[in-house]
Order: structure tokens, then C-alpha cells, then sequence
């Protein structure tokens, strides 16, 4: 399927995007933890998609990309530790301050260990997320998992940005376990990430695994580039989107998700 993205950058959350006025009450709505309609009942009763079948024409690593070339670090957890930890040595030199200091002794390795957590989406696979969690099923209505919380690096400054992810799509035979919609936005964010692309890549990889009838993504976050550093400018909001599919063809459906996405929160 073809998609189309967009990007808003502003001082709201609000963005180009407008919401409609009426709401179909068949859509399953998620706040990230449980799905309206008995769309989480009929998960659980679904028949697990045989994945060696289903996944055999998905080239994973494709939608993973770009990838890190591991032969090129160190191999094991520790060694790389210690390699970005000396690093970290060097630059607190660079900047004057003395590394041997009681204040600065173990921060080398404790921001060593830091990132590496930040990264840690780079030894993780999509296809091991996935992990047999589609499931045969009669559901025509949209799923959506709204208000995921993501943190990320910017790739340009290695400095963080932060928001929420909302998730949308229409099935199409088939559903994925509501919990890996947040996995594999996480998986995607604990990278050296722009918001386009994070954006465009949990979009992708759903249209991939799914062959849904349209998926929609939309987020919006604050990227720290832009408050502590450069223009300095607290409380600005970028909004990205990627839209897939019916989501992409059809105004009513991409509006009405936009509607629910933007409704008041219940929970």
C-alpha cells in the first residue's frame, strides 16, 4: 500500500489536523491497555497465524533499516561498555573538567551503560516482537492504541525527544496482539531516531505484517534540540504523521481517527 506523511511543527498539539464531528460508536477504542467492543476477546480467542507461512515474504531487517553493523563495535555488552565509557573520558577532558573527580569518577560508565539503554531498540528484532501474535479474525472496525509514551535520541544532536504515539488500524482477516503495537513503537524509538521516520517506520512495519486495509500513525513530541539548545523554545510541539491504505483514500476514516484519537480521556 501506498502512504502518505506529514509533519506540523508548532506551539499546540493540535497541528494541521481537524477533528470530526461525529464519531462511528462500532470503532475499538484503546488507551494502551484495553480494547472496547470485545476486541480483546476476540484475540484471545483467535487462532494463531501460522508464522512461518504468513512471515516467510517479510523481509524484516529491510524495515528495520537503517541497521547498526555490530562488526564494527565490540561484540559483547561489557566491551562496548568500556569502549563508549573511555569516550566519555576523552570528552570530559575536552571539555576541561577533571574525570578523576569524585563527581565525575563514574560517570563515564554510568552514561556508557545510559545509552546503551537508549539504543537498546538496536538488539532487538521486529520479527521476535511479532513472535506468533497475529491472529485469524472476523474484525472490519478500527483499532486503535492511543497515549504511548516514547523517548528517544535525535540522531543530529544525541540529545532526547519525547511524547506519545497513537496507533490505528482497520483489519483486514487478521489482528496483532495489542501489546506489540506499543512494543514495536519502543523498539523503534531506543534508537537513533528523527521523528519522521519513527513515525513512518512503526506505519511501514504494520502495513507489512498485517496487510491490513489502512493503517494510521500519528505523534507528536518535544525534542530537547530545540528547548535547551538553538532556537530555545519551551513548549513547542512537532507533529508527525504517516497515513496507509483506506486511512490515506478515505477523508471520513482518516478524520474519524483523528476524532477519537483527539477525544477526552477517560481513563
Amino acid at each position: 500500500m501506498s502512504g502518505t506523511n506529514s509533519t506540523t511543527a508548532n506551539g499546540t498539539s493540535n497541528g494541521t489536523h481537524a477533528a470530526a464531528p461525529t464519531i462511528d460508536t462500532h470503532v475499538c477504542q484503546c488507551n494502551g491497555h484495553a480494547a472496547a467492543n470485545g476486541h480483546a476477546n476476540g484475540i484471545a480467542n483467535g487462532k494463531a497465524a501460522n508464522s512461518t507461512a504468513a512471515n516467510s515474504d517479510i523481509d524484516f531487517r529491510a524495515l528495520e533499516a537503517p541497521n547498526v553493523d555490530r562488526s564494527i563495535s565490540p561484540k559483547s555488552q561489557t566491551a562496548r561498555v568500556a569502549t563508549i565509557a573511555t569516550s566519555v573520558r576523552s570528552i570530559l577532558g575536552a571539555l576541561g573538567e577533571d574525570p578523576d573527580r569524585e563527581g565525575l569518577l563514574k560517570t563515564p560508565e554510568r552514561y556508557a551503560k545510559a545509552l546503551t539503554f537508549f539504543t537498546k531498540g538496536y538488539d532487538e528484532s521486529l520479527e521476535d516482537i511479532v513472535n506468533d501474535a497475529v491472529f485469524d479474525e472476523d474484525h472490519q472496525e478500527m483499532v486503535i492504541v492511543r497515549d504511548i509514551d516514547v523517548f528517544s535520541l535525535c540522531e543530529h544532536h544525541l540529545v532526547p525527544f519525547h511524547g506519545k504515539i497513537h496507533i490505528a488500524y482497520i483489519p483486514n482477516g487478521k489482528v496483532i496482539g495489542l501489546s506489540k503495537l506499543a512494543r514495536i513503537a519502543e523498539m523503534f524509538a531506543r534508537r537513533l531516531q528523527v521523528q519522521e521516520r519513527l513515525t513512518r517506520q512503526v506505519a511501514q512495519a504494520l502495513d507489512e505484517i498485517l496487510k491490513p486495509q489502512g493503517v494510521a500513525v500519528v505523534m507528536e513530541a518535544a525534542h530537547m534540540c530545540m528547548v535547551m539548545r538553538g532556537v530555545q523554545k519551551p513548549g513547542a510541539t512537532t507533529i508527525t504523521s504517516s497515513m496507509r491504505g483506506v486511512f490515506e483514500r478515505e477523508h471520513k476514516t482518516r478524520e474519524e481517527f483523528l476524532a477519537l484519537v483527539n477525544s477526552p480521556r477517560r481513563m
